[in-house]
């Protein structure tokens, strides 16, 4: 099928987009880039190059939505006019989807599925792209991590010189891989506080990328990320252009960063908890000074940034205060569980399992989390486990430990949202934690109750 003109496939696109949401069938984020893909197939190459300002892509398996929203918070005080897909659409069809609003747009941001990341960088030619970190995720999907390994390494091979990469010098993949790139800006954690002396037995990436020896830590932060090195070939982390110099967890009510960086040091207080936040704050920090942003005006807006949807973001509902951690993979759910052991009362716990596509339909993942490490602290008050697979995960804490006749199985994410809020209603705090879909199904039953908005009018 010949392609269609430019603006004629991009009216019917959007018009494709209008009738979704008037139907009530979505938000209107995928639909108008899937027909526009169809319509046209360099739509998204020729949008891309009509943005002065450049693309930025950013990508990895955690953290690239909280990512992107910080930055764009940094790009938004700066007074920029940015295009970005908001809802969180990241692949191909996300991406045209946005584009198709970027008339008058200046910069360009997306965050990017990491299988979808080599092909977008061939078409839209990125100015700047984060390469965030590489956990093992969605195996029936990506396969083992080397594959996706390979496929990143190729396209940033591919990438233009005058482009700038930015990695997270604490993931050995990622390093590697962005390391030979001639132009880029690397970030880690360098205070030793937070660090642990072993590797977690989740860890994915354990040996070295040259010679396949097993890599030294000398400090570990989460999963297989710290500061690593080769003793057979000498291949090591190198000294990170943005560092975290101090890092103070408090629970979920936030940190505080000291960051060092080749402008100048930074001092934040995030509202985002967890060291997996530590990690989007540089990453954040990093892609701003790329982009030229002085510190002293994106600082404050990356402290005032509140969660994305799903990422810690809290919702009350009666006298109960909602917290919603997206845990989707081992890295991101033990995170995830040592952020909420920093609190200081009950845990009552919602834990929603699905195996649906963008979930991968493996969940044999679920035996990698550290669920021990909640029944070990004494406080976890009261658990509901649900969505497709609930009644494995309800295996996995049997085998964990936790007394049955004190589990509840309720497959319906409303029926066991409203069994985990009578559990928790005493002590007036419960933690979600849903894989991806469930998190959509689980934002759908809070919408349908009027207790925030439809995922796709995250801002």
């Amino acid at each position: 099928m010949p392609s269609l003109p430019q603006g004629l496939a991009a009216r019917a696109a959007r018009g494709a987009g209008r009738l979704s949401q008037k139907l009530g069938r979505g938000g209107g984020t995928t639909i108008p880039g899937l027909l526009l893909s169809r319509l046209r197939p360099e739509a998204t190459a020729e949008m891309a190059r009509s943005v002065s300002g450049g693309v930025i892509l950013i990508s990895g398996t955690n953290g690239k939505t909280t990512t992107a929203r910080l930055v764009r918070a940094a790009l938004d005080t700066n007074g920029a006019r940015v295009v970005a897909n908001t809802a969180g659409s990241n692949l191909e069809r996300g991406v045209a989807t946005a584009l198709l609003d970027a008339d008058g747009a200046e910069i360009a941001l997306f965050e990017v599925d990491e299988a979808a990341l080599p092909g977008l960088m061939a078409q839209t030619e990125p100015r700047v792209v984060t390469l965030m970190n590489l956990f093992r995720d969605q195996l029936d999907r990506y396969g083992e991590l080397e594959h996706l390994v390979d496929r990143w390494r190729g396209a940033v091979a591919e990438l233009d010189p005058a482009a700038t990469v930015i990695y997270n010098a604490d993931d050995p993949a990622v390093a590697e891989i962005a390391a030979r790139h001639p132009n880029t800006v690397s970030y880690g954690i360098e205070d030793p506080r937070v660090g642990r002396d072993r590797l977690p037995h989740a860890a994915d990436t354990t040996e070295c990328r040259h010679c396949g020896a097993s890599l030294h830590y000398e400090m570990v932060t989460i999963a297989h990320l710290g500061r690593w090195s080769c003793s057979e070939c000498g291949l090591a982390r190198s000294q990170p252009d943005v560092q975290a110099t101090r890092v103070e967890l408090h629970g979920l009510d936030g940190q505080r960063l000291s960051i060092a960086t080749p402008r100048g040091p930074i001092e934040l207080s995030l509202r985002l908890p967890g060291m997996h936040n530590s990690y989007n704050a540089l990453a954040a920090t990093a892609t701003s000074i790329a982009l030229d942003l002085a510190p002293e005006a994106f600082g404050p807006a990356l402290a005032k940034r509140e969660a994305a949807f799903g990422r810690a973001e809290r919702t009350q509902i009666g006298n109960v205060r909602v917290t919603t951690l997206l845990a989707k993979n081992p890295a991101g759910a033990n995170e995830n569980i040592r952020t909420m052991l920093l609190e200081d009362h009950p845990l009552h716990l919602l834990v929603l399992l699905n195996d649906r596509t963008a979930d991968g339909q493996d969940v044999s993942w679920i035996w990698d989390v550290d669920y021990e490490l909640l029944l070990d602290s004494g406080r976890l008050a009261s658990l509901t486990v649900g969505g497709d697979r609930g009644y494995d995960m309800a295996l996995r804490f049997r085998y964990a430990g936790f007394d049955p006749q004190r589990l509840s199985v309720v497959p319906s994410v409303s029926a066991g949202l409203n069994t985990a809020l009578g559990a928790s209603e005493t002590d007036g705090h419960l933690y979600v934690l849903p894989t991806y879909t469930a998190l959509l199904e689980f934002q759908a039953v809070l919408a349908e109750r009027g207790l925030v908005p439809a995922f796709w009018e995250d801002e």
